[in-house]
């Protein structure tokens, strides 16, 4: 009885051709929609599909997987920051910059600001691998009126990093189990944990100083 309904399952599973067709398309759309609307955790997402691609037969699916995401983090953020300069040159400003201010505490927006006036770009890179750094940095940018060129100079290479960063965590819970789902909710966990991380610590310290 068990044996055939393992049996069942691995012929529903489609195979590598078809979901590499299906999963590639998928991941640069989730990664390029949670770059203009930061609530979906593209994070999970890059680590879930390198934890796929780590147990196909493909040399090439891990790859794959980090080209893809890199190049989708990276048009997000250029078509995200294109968005944010639009609402910084007009009078009334737009509703992503009033998106962007409402995600960036005052104080995290203070130490991007300070962080561009004394690193430049290089803080864009340490922006996009720090949990919720993202958002302050960009808006940060905007303030200052950067080029859309030099603002690219130090997105691209803040993307890579990001890609790799995740893949490398999905890589590590795919070698961890046999089974991919395994993997995968192990590297959804971590990724998660990562990103509430900061959180909690700053409520911890409200909570000691009052």
């Amino acid at each position: 009885m068990i044996g055939s309904l393992a049996e069942a399952v691995s012929r529903a599973v489609p195979p590598e051709s078809t979901q590499q067709a299906v999963g590639y398309p998928s991941l640069f759309l989730l990664v390029v929609v949670g770059a203009l609307v930061p609530v979906v955790p593209t994070g999970a997402v890059v680590s879930s599909a390198a934890v796929v691609a780590f147990h196909q037969s493909s040399p090439f699916s891990l790859l794959w997987v980090f080209l893809v995401a890199a190049a989708a983090a990276f048009l997000g953020d250029l078509a995200l920051y294109g968005l944010g300069r639009r609402g910084v040159a007009s009078r009334g400003g737009s509703r992503w910059l009033a998106r962007l201010r409402e995600r960036a505490a005052p104080e995290r927006l203070a130490q991007a600001r300070a962080g561009l006036e004394e690193h430049g770009v290089t803080v864009l890179v340490l922006s996009r691998l720090m949990p919720a750094g993202r958002i302050p940095v960009m808006l940060a940018c905007l303030l200052a009126r950067m080029p859309a060129r030099r603002f690219a100079r130090g997105a691209l290479p803040a993307a890579l990093a990001w890609a790799a960063t995740y893949q490398v965590i999905g890589v590590l819970g795919g070698s961890l189990f046999a089974r991919p789902w395994q993997g995968v909710v192990a590297a959804v966990a971590l990724t998660v944990a990562v990103g509430a991380a900061p959180t909690v610590w700053r409520r911890l310290r409200r909570g000691s100083a009052g």
